[in-house]
Parts: C-alpha cells; structure tokens; sequence
C-alpha cells in the first residue's frame, strides 16, 4: 500500500482512520485548527499540520490549506473521513491534480451522486426505484408549491445539495408551504446551491441504508443494510445493523438495488446508498425507495465491521492502493447483531441543545469483547461550538439482537462526564424501552420519546 496517509478531518474519525494506518504500518499525518491543537486526533497521528484558524471555512474546509498540509508533510494518499470535504468533488480532483491519492470515489461518482435529484435520475435509469416527487428545472415557488399540491400534503423539502438535516423542511399543509420554502433555501445556501425538490413524506418512515463496496477490477458488492431510523433534527443517534424485519430475500433485494446504483455510476470505494421504508406495515421492496447516496465512509461504519468481520478503513486504502477485493458477495452475511450509540455533548432534556466547554471529567466503559469506543475527546479536552458535538461512538456486538442493545445500555450507564452534559442516560433510556426492543421504531420516535419523557 501507499503512504504516508494525510487525515483531512478531525476527532474520532481522524482517531479511527489513524488507528487503522497504524495497524497496517502505514505514517498517518493529521490536520488541525487552532481550535484543535492540543485535540486527541493530533496526538493519535504520527504527525500533524496546522490548516488554519478555527472557523471551518478557514481550516477543514480549505482546500489550498489541505493541499499546503500535504505538500509540506511529504502525504501521498489523502483519507477526507465523512463530512467536510468528503463528498466535494473539486476537493477529489484538486488532490488528484496534485498527484495525491484521493481515498474515496471518483470525482465524477461524486457528481453524478451529489446532488439529490441528479441521484434520482440515475435510480430511474438504473431502474431502482425513488420516492415519488419533483426535481425540475423550475425552480419558481409557484412551481414548488403546485407540484407539492399534486404530489399531496404532507410533503418534505429538501434542498438538492442539502445534508445533515440542513434545507430540509416537513410541510403539513399548503399554507404552511411559502414559509418553509423560504427557510429551507436559506439553510441551502451554506451549500452554495438553494434549488429545491419536493417528495411525498412517508409518514411513518423508517431510514434503512446498505454499505456498497467495490474496487477498480469491476467488483461491487454490499454489506447489509443498517437501520439508522432513531434521530433527532433528521439527524442519527442510534444505528443498527441487521435491520429489524429485514430477511435474507428483501436484504438481498436491497443489495441488488444498491449495486446496480454503484455500478451505474463507476463507483470505488466505500459508499452508502440509502432509502426510506413504509413502517406502517411490515418491511416490503415495494414500499421501499431510494432517497439518496453517500459517496464516504458514513459516521456507522462500525456496526457494518462488527457484523461483517471487516475493517471497512483498510479496504479504503488498499482499494484506493489497487488492490482487489478478494471475498465474494456470498462471504458476507451478517454475524450476529451490533447497535451504536453516539455519545454527544448535547442536552435532550433540552431539545437536544448542544453544550461546549470544557471536558472536566470523562469516563468511558472499557472496551473489550462485544464492546468497541471510537473515542475523538479526552477528558481536559475543549468542544467548541465550530464543529458536531459527536464526542465518541459507542458500539456493542451480540449473537442477538437482545443481547446487543443490553450491552450497549450497560456500557451506557459506565459513562460519566462533568464540564459538559452528555445523552447518555437518555439513550440508554432509548435502549430499554420498549418499542425498541419490539423493533421497527420510525424516524420520528426518539423527539416522541423525548417529549413523552418531558411531560
């Protein structure tokens, strides 16, 4: 394999992906922002460049200040990690222009997969189907809110280059229309980009995607599926893999549809194709659609290694290396059951309030058999209010479903933090309650939870 390896992100991923270099003998370079100079992530690479000053746009954002790490650092292959510049297919080409090995997709998989209507078309074409809706050239509100109309209320705006929950919008009724236009194509901006689409809302919706992998040989293959259905703000907080309710014949159904998606856009690498599920009644591939694709590693990447045996980062690099994958479609059912909590400053007493500042004291369980932390922060550690609250990931793996998320509420309660409020407790509330264990919990459960737990 190649290397060195420059890590353009930070916390645990940057941790994650550093661990990884390490195991394979590989020199991992991290980058930092003045707000991130004494960070877990610095101290966990071999080396680390300054990017710049805290505010993103002027850091992890910054192409020429990555490129400017990875020339003075002597990198050879650059890893963006998930968010950032992970999904920018300028950044992909600007790393390629400057003989650099980009790990991660082709810039124009990237392209063809980055914006949500574009995805859309290339689903219709690869006969996989998506959620009914407009995507169109016109882009007028008038246009917008009679095709709403057509569709039927309720509705969900999202913006096409939207993510994160961000220039997404749920709309009751016509009235309510204009207004949540407005405010979606605000958030859009950030993206540089505020055309909008308009889809039919599933109204009890359940977010199921599959882990697609392939290299430069014509190899394509998934994983499984993940159900990432518990979130607050369309944000994920709990990921599971197997999906509940999924069985080998809809899993494979699932996989084919995610393939064909990889295939139609000559994908390499790790990648993530999701879609929305009808939970008004059991699982089916005719109530199923796809939504959009990820073209990174995603944040619940370790409930797919639990399940699968496999260290998704080192087939990153080797795949980014040339290497071909050596196991078959038929190598890769699922293990057992993993679940994974992300542990964030945040407040959900509090609607889920962030809360920056000092770590004071932060105790973790400690890992061991059946039980994995993907640390970023350390006690005495500074979270700001630049970057995600996301301090660790927690992930346990069972024989069963039961058996998982009993280990993860455990592991739960070991944590401690002072400085900062946590979610733990509430997740491992979450965890025990009972529509969780029944299984097949929808998209809107967790704020449900919340509120029922504030009344």
């Amino acid at each position: 394999m190649l290397g060195p390896v420059l890590i353009a992100n930070r916390g645990e991923i940057a941790c994650r992906i550093a661990a990884t270099c390490r195991r394979l003998g590989l020199r991992s370079i991290a980058v930092f922002s003045d707000a991130d100079a004494g960070a877990m992530h610095v101290a966990a690479a071999d080396a680390a460049e300054r990017i710049g000053p805290a505010p993103p746009r002027d850091s992890y954002l910054s192409i020429p200040a990555i490129l400017a790490a990875a020339r003075r650092s002597g990198a050879r292959m650059v890893h963006p990690g998930y968010g950032f510049l992970s999904e920018n297919a300028e950044f992909a080409e600007a790393c390629t222009a400057a003989g650099l090995v980009f790990i991660g997709p082709p810039a124009s998989a990237i392209r063809a997969m980055g914006g949500k209507a574009a995805a859309k078309a290339v689903a219709r074409q690869a006969g996989v189907a998506a959620v009914p809706g407009y995507d169109g050239a016109d882009q007028s509100p008038e246009r917008l809110a009679a095709e709403a109309g057509g569709i039927g209320f309720p509705v969900m705006i999202k913006a096409f280059a939207g993510g994160g929950g961000r220039g997404m919008r749920r709309v009751e009724a016509a009235a309510g229309f204009p207004a949540a236009l407005a405010a979606a194509r605000r958030e859009a901006a950030a993206f540089g980009d505020d055309r909008m689409l308009v889809e039919k809302l599933v109204g009890s919706a359940r977010h199921i995607e599959v882990q697609v992998f392939a290299d430069a040989h014509g190899t394509v293959l998934h994983l499984g599926e993940r159900d990432c259905s518990l979130q607050r703000r369309n944000q994920k907080l709990v990921e599971e893999s197997p999906a509940p309710g999924v069985d080998p014949a809809l899993r494979a159904e699932l996989g084919r549809r995610a393939v064909a998606l990889a295939r139609a856009v000559g994908y390499v690498g790790a990648g993530t194709v999701e879609f929305v599920a009808d939970a008004a009644a059991p699982l089916a591939a005719d109530r199923i659609w796809f939504i959009e694709m990820n073209t990174r590693l995603q944040v619940e990447h370790p409930v797919t290694e639990m399940v699968t045996g496999l260290d998704l980062v080192e087939w990153q690099l080797r795949v980014a290396a040339g290497e071909a994958l050596p196991f078959r479609q038929d190598d890769l059912a699922p293990r057992g059951h993993a679940v994974e909590a992300r542990l964030c400053a945040e407040d959900p007493a509090r609607n889920f309030l962030p809360s920056p500042g000092t770590i004071a004291v932060l105790r973790m369980p400690a890992a061991g058999t059946g039980l994995r932390i993907d640390a970023g922060f350390r006690a005495g550690d500074v979270l700001t209010p630049y970057y995600d609250p996301l301090i660790a990931k927690l992930i346990a793996h069972a024989p069963t479903r039961d058996e998982a998320l009993a280990r993860l509420a455990a592991a739960l309660d070991g944590v401690a933090a002072e400085g900062i409020r946590v979610n733990a407790a509430f997740l491992a509330r979450v965890l025990r309650s009972e529509a969780m264990r029944a299984g097949g919990v929808d998209t809107h459960f967790l704020e449900g939870f919340r509120a029922r737990e504030a009344a």
